[in-house]
């Protein structure tokens, strides 16, 4: 038990794998149970950096940082990250864990729709905007909800690029069977997924310009695709922008 008298987190994850591993949970319970096991794990990763740096402030004050990279780790680049891989492992929708403008570049690609929005996707992008220096940057990329939805409406060539390129890999060909599915995918992907994390907000350049611009970044810009930098697979359907402080 914790100090007030609530099970422990320990406690909560094993109740939910005794759960999860017996036949007559409902899918939904289940659905919603490795949510609540995937948050469990990012909560102790999280946590167990946190008693580490219990001021919000690590050490280091790295000039480039790369923000949710998970496998594709940008060379020169500090990765934080609420999963390993990651030279620190933090939840930064809970506040980035570096000293006020001291970073000069910050990148980040297909992870601000992970996170939920207002509240932690507000928080993060003002985190970013006080670690930079003056005229510092940051470099976001997300899926493209303008182009997913420009798909829409027409008839659904079962060898879609779109298809081909984002969904083949999942086996989830048999379920994609409209344009409409393909929005839905953009929208909700990876929701029922327990090996991913679900999308939670689209976005578009205009929703882009005005996030940025509400944070307090001077000048958002579309940023030219770079594949040194960027991980080449996520150029198509995409948008990026570069932000200044």
């Amino acid at each position: 038990m914790s100090y007030f008298g609530l099970p422990s987190v320990d406690l909560l994850g094993e109740q939910i794998d005794a759960l999860l591993s017996d036949p007559s949970t409902t899918h939904g319970l289940a659905r919603a149970l490795r949510h609540t096991a995937k948050e469990i794990e990012l909560h102790r990763y999280h946590h167990a950096s946190q008693r580490a740096w219990p001021d919000g402030r690590i050490d280091q004050k790295p000039s480039k940082v790369q923000i949710g990279g998970g496998t594709h780790r940008i060379e020169g680049f500090f990765n934080i990250d609420a999963v390993p891989p990651a030279d620190l492992l933090w939840d930064v929708s809970e506040g980035i864990p570096l000293h006020d403008d001291t970073v000069e570049l910050i990148f980040s690609e297909h992870f601000l729709e992970h996170i939920d929005y207002p509240r932690s996707a507000k928080n993060y992008v003002r985190e970013a905007h006080r670690s930079l220096t003056p005229g510092g940057k940051i470099i976001t990329g997300v899926p493209d909800a303008a182009f997913a939805l420009s798909q829409y409406p027409g008839p659904l060539n079962p060898a879609d690029e779109m298809v081909e390129r984002w969904y083949a890999k999942r086996d989830c060909r048999t379920d994609i069977n409209t344009r409409l599915d393909l929005v839905n995918l953009v929208f909700r992907d990876q929701d029922d997924d327990p090996k991913y994390t679900p999308h939670l907000w689209a976005y578009d350049y205009e929703k882009l310009v005005q996030f940025f611009t509400e944070a307090g970044f001077a000048t958002v810009e579309p940023w030219t695709f770079d594949p040194t930098v960027a991980n080449p697979k996520r150029r198509w359907g995409s948008v990026y922008v570069i932000a200044t402080k």
